[in-house]
């Protein structure tokens, strides 16, 4: 495969992904850290840090280079965060900047638990789905942090590449460390709505989101995208997905909370 770049704003690669001569996957981030990928993504080759903070490599394998390995073994994994209400899982699905770990960080300082920050790793299983927890942090820019963590909390070490700070789960922002079935999903809108607006998608819809959002290592090969597809089409046939759109406000989301467990609680 020739080599492939995910570039950010300023036009920096962000990502660049390329073959070795064996076969595997070499994923370079930001020029600077780089780690090796399996072909069948069984094995993650675990770089030691150059001149970064082992933080730094760590939230790299956890976020990024995790779910696209997970990718190559058959796994579904989105862009979304997952909170619990009622012992299920409800999912929040959208690009960086619309308020996932937001909207996850206030259930889970009012006693409603969290399952993942970002990284949606969901199984099939008896005509359902399950979610998977993932790492008990949450990662929240400054604003967020100061407005929904009131009490000082402890901090993980700082990350080179982002200016957000990372939440260890603990007493006060509460972690659900079980697998929880998938009640249903929702799409975040883009924040022009001036009261919390839920709207049922249609499969179709769903699908074309849905691939805006999934984690896939090789996007060349053709089996790889044939899998993927077929699971996204299973996804949104199996799983009631909605589009959720609201003010981008702190106060509202008191409000917010109360629309969305009476949504999902009645579905």
């Amino acid at each position: 495969m020739a080599a492939l770049r995910w570039q950010m704003e300023d036009g920096v690669d962000w990502l660049k992904v390329s073959r070795t001569q064996a076969g595997d996957y070499r994923l370079l981030f930001g020029g600077s850290v780089e780690f090796e990928v399996s072909a069948d993504g069984s094995r993650i080759g675990k770089p030691s840090p150059i001149g970064l903070s082992q933080e730094t490599v760590d939230n790299l394998y956890f976020n990024q280079v995790l779910p696209l390995a997970l990718s190559r073994r058959g796994a579904l994994v989105l862009h979304a965060s997952c909170v619990e209400i009622d012992d299920f899982a409800v999912a929040f699905i959208g690009k960086s900047g619309l308020g996932k770990s937001t909207l996850a960080a206030s259930f889970a300082s009012n006693g409603q638990r969290f399952l993942t920050d970002d990284g949606l790793h969901v199984e099939y299983v008896d005509g359902s789905y399950t979610v998977n927890p993932s790492r008990a942090s949450i990662r929240l820019w400054d604003d967020s942090s100061e407005a929904l963590l009131h009490e000082a909390r402890v901090k993980a070490p700082a990350v080179d590449y982002t200016t957000k700070s990372r939440f260890f789960a603990d007493q006060v922002l509460m972690f659900c460390d079980e697998p929880r079935r998938l009640r249903c999903a929702y799409f975040l809108g883009d924040g022009l709505a001036e009261r919390p607006a839920v709207g049922e998608i249609a499969p179709a819809e769903a699908m074309v989101e849905l691939v805006r959002h999934a984690f896939l290592l090789d996007i060349e090969e053709r089996q790889a995208l044939t899998n993927q597809f077929g699971q996204l089409a299973n996804f949104v046939n199996t799983v009631k997905t909605y589009r959720l759109d609201y003010e981008r406000c702190f106060a509202g989301l008191a409000a917010l909370r109360q629309v969305i467990v009476r949504h999902s609680s009645s579905i």
